[in-house]
């Protein structure tokens, strides 16, 4: 898909064709439609970062806790989106030792416990030590800090979607 075909869709089909770009919330697509025709991808993610921005904070934290635990229960079921599977797996997290996954799901255990949300990265560019390190670097944040951090992981997280579905 180009951006022209992307500005030509109708509602339904913008929202479509983002709809996986923030994890199951095609609310933001849906909510940023109203601001086409965009000039640049770099035009689109802004919008899409200002819904989210505009958004409640009981949206936002729906947003967050929508997003898969790393290297978690659903990506040992198999159960990840396409896209969260290409990311985890590009990191390495699929392919853990078995105390690589003991240690992330402790971190998994801890970080939901302290926050109440899953520890969200955009892992592209990341190896799994650095993961761990990021990981153990942030569960020393105050919540609210985690909760700016998240968003901004997201925003960055939804870049990265982008320009693998616009080719930017």
């Amino acid at each position: 898909m180009t951006l022209d075909e992307l500005n030509a869709c109708d509602r339904a089909a913008f929202t479509a064709a983002l709809g996986a770009i923030f994890e199951h919330s095609p609310w933001i697509p849906e909510r940023s439609f109203a601001a086409r025709p965009f000039a640049s991808v770099d035009a689109l993610h802004a919008a899409l970062c200002a819904t989210l921005a505009a958004a409640s904070s009981t949206e936002q934290l729906a947003l967050i806790r929508a997003h898969p635990e790393l290297a978690g229960k659903a990506a040992i079921r198999g159960e990840l989106t396409e896209a969260s599977t290409r990311e985890q797996s590009g990191a390495g997290l699929d392919r853990c030792t078995p105390e690589e996954y003991a240690r992330l799901h402790a971190l998994n255990a801890e970080y939901g416990a302290r926050f109440g949300f899953p520890f969200i990265l955009a892992v592209r560019g990341y190896d799994r030590a650095g993961i761990l390190a990021e990981w153990e670097r942030r569960l020393g944040n105050a919540t609210e800090a985690e909760h700016v951090e998240a968003l901004r992981q997201i925003e960055r997280i939804a870049r990265f979607r982008l320009n693998d579905l616009l080719g930017d």
